[in-house]
């Protein structure tokens, strides 16, 4: 809503004092005029300003302006432009002075012929949230893109080069230095990624796509050129590559809207409204097309179809400002050019200074103008719609309810004549080639205007941009088959494919072993330890949504498989994965450096299981490891950039082995779990006893221990453990028995022997006697 004084008011008031005639107007009208427009009954406003102008012996432009915006504002858009024409008579309209009229016209044109949803008081906000700014300096547009278009400069992928988070965009596209993240999720760009010549373009997706839209690739390869010899200002070389590429996809919007750029740049205007002109018919709805038709169009000194253009700008994008101020201009001259300034009489009498005296001339600029004339004004029959302006004038009816005295003769005469001069213009005004006719009810001609499609509403809005805004890509299924998707280590389709700096693509684990023996690429020998250093190993978004999409039944099949080996290599007694090195205790921390390529792919499988367990035995000449061990659980693991890791384990439970095993390089075992046998009753008594005995003894010992031998100690195993309520508790009897054990001066298969015992009393009577034994052997 508005406050305070218009823009034309001040104007108005300047007029009144150097002009004593203009003793009609009357302030207090003029306020309750302003009062209505602030409440919204702009058709009050409009009939007070009449009222008021019929007063006058002679036109007051302020007043002429603030009763055309009025109308503009009521929707009587014919009888603004009759309104405006008067001003426009009495002294060449400002800029500034058209801004409602473009916006009332743009939103009007937005609902009733794009029946897109309009916007408050013609504002919209912006991209970056500001009124009337653009981001990026064209309109922008959510466009739907499919699957093989690049994000950032919307066309087919060229030289496509997938990045540490796993998008795909054109080499050069990521080269650019104003791209520094990743536009779909943000991540930071590493342009080198420790090659010489930075990331190089994926071989597989490049392939794919030369494969599947072969025209199509070697046009961009093409047009690429084209770019290159632009930039280098070797503009009729950069047309003929941009002739090349057009003939092999004349349909590319965004390849025509370049070639239209550089005519421009050639000032070649006629060329660059002819494919401005194509740009608009195969993307309708994108705005940067008509804008840069309007701008040929308007180099080219078409300023009408320049105009109509400015409008579809501003209709589909109501907050582009810079658009906005164009075409106020472009209707600001529009507006001059009505009347013939160098054939107008000299009046001989104040009141023959009327429009009377001037030459109307059919400006065919008021073209694009005339549907939105067309609107009904509230209350009218179907029949009378703005179009028959010479019906009646609603300077007349005005007073017939409001008090006033008459207008004189002469001055109504000319307002009459205007209104029927300019509702002969746009009456007459041939329609305009390949429009689309619109019919009014009671009607008797069809108005006709030319808007990219009449039928497009919202319902319908997503599907027109899927088939029209991608291009109508397609992907014929008799091109792809799960031979160009092959992982050339495992020789399987691709199963969470990862495409490395180099551009090669493998399956993620596939790679993950490989760089578990080699810090090289497998294919090229292209050292990756930067690579490996950091883990990036993200899966190629676009190759898995290329794989789901149209190899869906093959890529169910392989996931099955990866999903029967998981579940065989999670069974924690079938074939349990065992690392040969120490002696490790239940509850007992054991730290792991882990640098051998088999025990690397040992951990790995037991994190991604999601079981993040296996066996620790010691090693045995014979069998290869001992039949007793201790399984382990991860806790934490810390990579190093070569490829080596810290694996932070605790003890977990005893086990048996059944059986030896091997699998991909590393022992496994068929295993059963060890439980102490449970005692009651006088046994049960007798072993408190013996528990609480051993306790204390194995405390003593600990605490006769020199200072930098316990403080090593804990440093490495941890705080002694409390003696346990209820020594059975435990599966595994009590944790201070471990604990003692772990730390106790004994051989590796004196402690095994212990390890294996499900007895609590035999554990116990074997720590008392090595307890016994190293309290005789320390030295005094």
């Amino acid at each position: 809503m508005e406050t305070g004084v218009r823009p034309h008011q001040g104007e108005l008031f300047v007029h009144q004092l150097s002009n004593p005639g203009a003793v009609g107007i009357c302030p207090e009208m003029l306020e309750v005029a302003e009062e209505a427009s602030r409440a919204g009954d702009f058709n009050l406003a409009v009939e007070i300003y009449s009222s008021q102008l019929a007063d006058l012996q002679q036109p007051d432009r302020g007043l002429c302006l603030r009763k055309a915006d009025s109308l503009a504002r009521a929707g009587r858009i014919s009888e603004a432009l009759d309104s405006y024409c008067t001003a426009a008579s009495l002294g060449k309209l400002r800029t500034e002075e058209l801004s409602l009229l473009v916006e009332t016209i743009a939103r009007t044109l937005r609902e009733k012929e794009l029946g897109l949803p309009g916007t408050v008081n013609g504002h919209g906000r912006s991209s970056n949230g500001e009124d009337g700014v653009e981001s990026d300096g064209e309109c922008a547009e959510d466009e739907v893109l499919d699957l093989f278009s690049c994000r950032l400069c919307k066309c087919l992928l060229h030289e496509p080069t997938t990045v540490d988070c796993g998008h795909t965009f054109c080499k050069r596209c990521i080269e650019d230095d104003c791209v520094k993240d990743c536009i779909h999720c943000k991540q930071k760009l590493n342009k080198k990624d420790g090659l010489p010549n930075g990331r190089r373009l994926n071989v597989v997706l490049s392939g794919l796509l030369d494969k599947l839209f072969a025209t199509e690739s070697k046009a961009r390869r093409i047009w690429k050129e084209g770019e290159v010899l632009w930039k280098n200002q070797e503009l009729p070389e950069a047309l003929e590559k941009y002739n090349a590429a057009v003939d092999l996809v004349p349909s590319s919007g965004r390849l025509l809207c370049q070639r239209a750029e550089l005519h421009m740049e050639m000032r070649n205007f006629s060329q660059a409204v002819q494919d401005a002109d194509s740009l608009c018919g195969i993307k309708p709805l994108w705005t940067k097309a008509h804008c840069l038709k309007a701008t040929a169009l308007s180099e080219a000194g078409q300023n009408d179809e320049a105009l109509q253009e400015y409008f579809m700008c501003i209709a589909l994008k109501p907050d582009w400002t810079k658009v906005k101020l164009e075409a106020q201009k472009v209707l600001s001259e529009v507006f001059s050019s009505v009347f013939e300034k160098e054939d107008m009489p000299t009046p001989l009498h104040p009141l023959q200074g009327g429009l009377t005296t001037r030459h109307i001339k059919p400006p065919a600029l008021l073209r694009s103008l005339r549907p939105l004339t067309q609107t009904q004004r509230p209350g009218s029959s179907s029949q009378d719609s703005e179009f028959s302006v010479s019906k009646s004038a609603p300077a007349d009816d005005s007073s017939s309810r409001l008090s006033g005295p008459c207008p004189s003769k002469s001055d109504s005469a000319a307002v009459k004549d205007s209104a029927n001069s300019l509702a002969s213009v746009l009456a007459t005004l041939p329609a305009p080639p390949g429009g689309l006719k619109r019919k009014h009810s009671g009607d008797g001609p069809s108005a006709i205007f030319n808007p990219p499609s009449k039928q497009l509403r919202p319902d319908k809005l997503c599907s027109f941009q899927a088939t029209t805004l991608c291009g109508g890509r397609t992907v014929h299924a008799d091109l792809l088959d799960s031979g160009d998707m092959e992982c050339s280590l495992c020789m399987r389709l691709f199963y969470e494919p990862v495409a490395t700096p180099c551009g090669h693509t493998f399956c993620l684990k596939c790679l993950e072993r490989c760089l578990d023996h080699n810090p090289n690429c497998p294919l090229c020998k292209e050292n990756l330890s930067e690579y490996l250093a950091t883990r990036g190993y993200s899966k190629t978004l676009l190759m898995e949504e290329v794989l789901q999409r149209y190899l869906g039944d093959e890529l169910a099949e392989r996931k099955k498989i990866h999903e029967e080996e998981m579940k065989e290599l999670s069974n924690l007694n079938q074939e349990v994965p065992i690392f040969v090195c120490t002696m490790a205790f239940p509850t007992i921390p054991c730290p792991l450096h882990v640098f051998e390529p088999r025990y690397r792919l040992m951990i790995r499988r037991s994190m991604e299981t999601g079981t993040k367990q296996f066996g620790m035995c010691i090693a045995d000449e014979l069998k290869g490891f001992a039949d007793y061990g201790c399984m382990l659980q991860v806790r934490d693991v810390k990579f190093f950039p070569d490829g080596r890791s810290v694996v932070d384990t605790i003890g977990v439970s005893r086990f048996k082995v059944l059986s030896h095993g091997q699998r991909d390089g590393y022992n496994t075992a068929k295993i059963e779990y060890l439980v102490d046998k449970k005692v009651e009753a006088e046994e049960l008594v007798e072993l408190v006893k013996l528990h609480d005995s051993v306790y204390d003894q194995a405390d003593s010992w600990f605490t006769s221990l020199k200072d930098n031998m316990k403080s090593q100690i804990l440093s490495h195993f941890g705080h002694f453990p409390s003696k346990d309520p209820d020594p059975q508790a435990s599966p595994c009897g009590p944790a201070w028995c471990w604990w003692l054990l772990a730390v106790l001066p004994l051989e590796n298969r004196a402690q095994l022997t212990i390890l294996a015992m499900t007895s609590l009393k035999d554990r116990l009577i074997a720590i008392r006697r090595v307890l016994i034994f190293v309290t005789r052997k320390r030295p005094r």
